[in-house]
């Protein structure tokens, strides 16, 4: 048996896939039921391909309820695009554009199609004891127990796995906070299928369309570490704070209900040596957690599923999967990590604004698409179905 913990993207993708090829498992959330909370999120290609080779049907139902994002700009404050890019050659050579769509609802998607039987919710992970090389104690925050032979770490970058496995392990904070939302407003239609990122002075706002009348943003600002907002100024706060930037932007803060604006810190995790130790492994952000600047953290998630389960279904040795799992995917996890870092921190530099917006206008279209292809490609040769 192998126990996943954690019923987040990453999570749910990793049962949909042991489901697919076979393998035993169960989940365990701690949440007592999944409910369609948080903003958005961005599928690019890569996962939408996990999500078709995993049940084509899962494909449709993200199709319908979300929206394809067929040109993603980098812009001024004022919308005037820096960088611009048609995605046109992603439907070509992998079938798919971006698919913008409410977390929640992705969730909701993946959950429903995973047997009842095979997860349990409201059970909170609190640790585990290693009883033998071949059993795992897993005891809950309720007291309760259950033993496992594998057990899966998908419980986030705060993981209580990771931090048990890897006591020395460690986040970064980024120096930048970012306040998430969705909007109830008719956007400009000429922006409809754009995805959307303005950078300003130490300031940035992305926009992205999720169905009709529903508009995903977010703003990330230079900040201090774990400040709180007061709920009762922080439209005016965010609008003040924006004010430099196109009426879009005040618009969608404006027709955003203050209680569903969240704020994160945006974090990292220092790169791991490993992501295994034994018959415990982790996956997603609890093993390679990254700052959301490259819109692949849910997307990185859903490529760990499809190379763990394929080459647990291929291997007789579960450990030596999970070795050979972080071999295939820590480059091209840890550069993203890398990337995306530095991404955020050109977003929001204190100074050379002009000089950065300048180079960045000037970067091939050619490169563009070669490191967009870079990402969104998986290996296709390890599927076991």
């Amino acid at each position: 048996m192998i126990t996943i913990i954690g019923a987040g993207i990453g999570g749910l993708t990793t049962a949909l896939a042991f489901e697919k090829l076979g393998i035993e498992y169960h989940v365990y959330e701690k949440a007592p039921e999944l409910k369609e909370i948080g903003a958005g999120i961005w599928m690019p290609p890569n996962a939408l391909q996990v999500i078709e080779w995993i049940n084509p049907s899962i494909l449709k139902d993200l199709q319908l309820h979300g929206n394809s994002i067929d040109r993603i700009t980098l812009a001024d404050l004022q919308l005037n695009p820096i960088s611009d890019t048609d995605q046109n050659f992603a439907k070509e050579q992998f079938g798919f554009s971006t698919i913008a769509i409410h977390r929640g609802k992705l969730q909701y998607l993946l959950l429903k199609n995973i047997p009842k039987e095979k997860i349990t919710m409201g059970k909170a992970f609190k640790s585990y004891t290693s009883l033998s090389d071949q059993k795992i104690e897993i005891v809950f925050e309720d007291g309760t127990q259950t033993t496992t032979t594998y057990l899966i770490g998908s419980d986030g970058i705060h993981s209580k796995i990771r931090h048990q496995l890897f006591p020395k392990s460690r986040l970064r904070y980024s120096g930048q906070t970012c306040w998430r939302g969705v909007a109830a407003y008719e956007m400009n239609p000429t922006f409809d299928h754009n995805g959307i990122e303005m950078w300003g002075n130490q300031l940035r706002f992305g926009i992205s369309r999720l169905q009709k009348n529903q508009v995903y943003w977010f703003a990330v600002a230079l900040s201090e570490p774990n400040l709180k907002d007061d709920t009762v100024f922080l439209k005016d706060k965010l609008i003040d704070l924006f004010s430099d930037f196109h009426e879009e932007v005040i618009q969608l803060i404006k027709h955003t209900p203050t209680d569903k604006i969240i704020r994160t810190d945006l974090n990292d995790l220092k790169i791991l040596k490993t992501w295994h130790h034994h018959n415990i492994c982790l996956i997603g952000d609890a093993a390679h957690g990254m700052t959301p600047n490259l819109g692949q953290g849910g997307s990185q998630a859903i490529e760990d599923a499809y190379y763990l389960s394929n080459l647990i279904a291929s291997q007789k040795d579960i450990i030596q999967a999970f070795s050979e799992f972080y071999r295939l995917r820590s480059k091209k996890v840890n550069s993203i990590v890398s990337q995306s870092w530095n991404m955020g921190k050109i977003g929001n530099m204190r100074y050379g604004s002009r000089i950065r917006n300048f180079m960045l206008k000037n970067v091939p279209s050619s490169k563009l698409k070669k490191q967009m292809i870079s990402l969104y490609s998986i290996d296709k040769t390890i599927s076991n179905k």
